[in-house]
């Protein structure tokens, strides 16, 4: 409850409309029914059972309301649940540990990508399944900083956030993008979205 009451209050004082507050999963989907908020903040372990109830709950939600996007916080790094969450599209969804939570600005940076269709992952969850797919086939064509920049949309980064973090130009960054998407063998088309796709290729390698 305090740490449900603690985000809702930060969300206000950033702006936000919090329409509704849940404490368990079927309340939460009732709500999200109810007000179709254009973003749902989801704890994946909900009463009565405390295990997947937030998750199950989570899908759902992106089954039954497309237009509402879905930011899940985990205590722990659990990596088959994020691909669960992110299974058929990444699109709008984000999973985040609740650590996050203390870096507001970033915390709230989630929300507002999450909301605009992008996609949010914890750079911890990252980090793992960067280490588990180092070899995975579809990575090895991949130079070392190509990796990289792939590994930070994974974590859905802008191209811009991209150029920041490695400390080069947002020119060089596209030039790595574009040649990921060769190599990853993802043409241009009008009814794909690139980056989703390489994003989607990186995690289920």
């Amino acid at each position: 409850m305090l740490l449900r009451e603690g985000v809702a209050r930060l969300l206000e004082d950033s702006g936000f409309e919090v329409v509704g507050r849940a404490g368990d999963a079927e309340d939460l989907l009732r709500k999200v029914r109810a007000h179709k908020p254009d973003v749902a903040i989801v704890d994946i372990k909900m009463p009565p059972s405390h295990t997947d109830e937030g998750l199950r709950a989570a899908q759902s939600i992106r089954a039954e309301l497309p237009d509402t996007a879905v930011l899940v916080l985990s205590q722990y790094v659990e990596e088959d649940y994020a691909l669960d969450l992110l299974a058929g599209s990444a699109e709008g969804v984000g999973y985040l540990l609740k650590d996050r939570i203390a870096d507001v600005e970033r915390f709230i940076d989630s929300i507002r990508r999450v909301a605009d269709g992008g996609s949010v992952l914890d750079p911890e969850v990252v980090s793992q399944m960067l280490g588990r797919h180092r070899v995975d086939r579809p990575l090895e064509a991949l130079t070392p900083r190509e990796s990289k920049v792939l590994a930070l949309m994974a974590e859905g980064r802008s191209n811009h956030a991209i150029a920041a973090e490695l400390v080069i130009t947002e020119r060089a960054v596209e030039k790595h993008v574009t040649s990921i998407f060769a190599k990853l063998d993802l043409p241009a088309t009008v009814d794909d979205h690139r980056r989703v796709l390489a994003v989607l290729t990186y995690l289920q390698a």
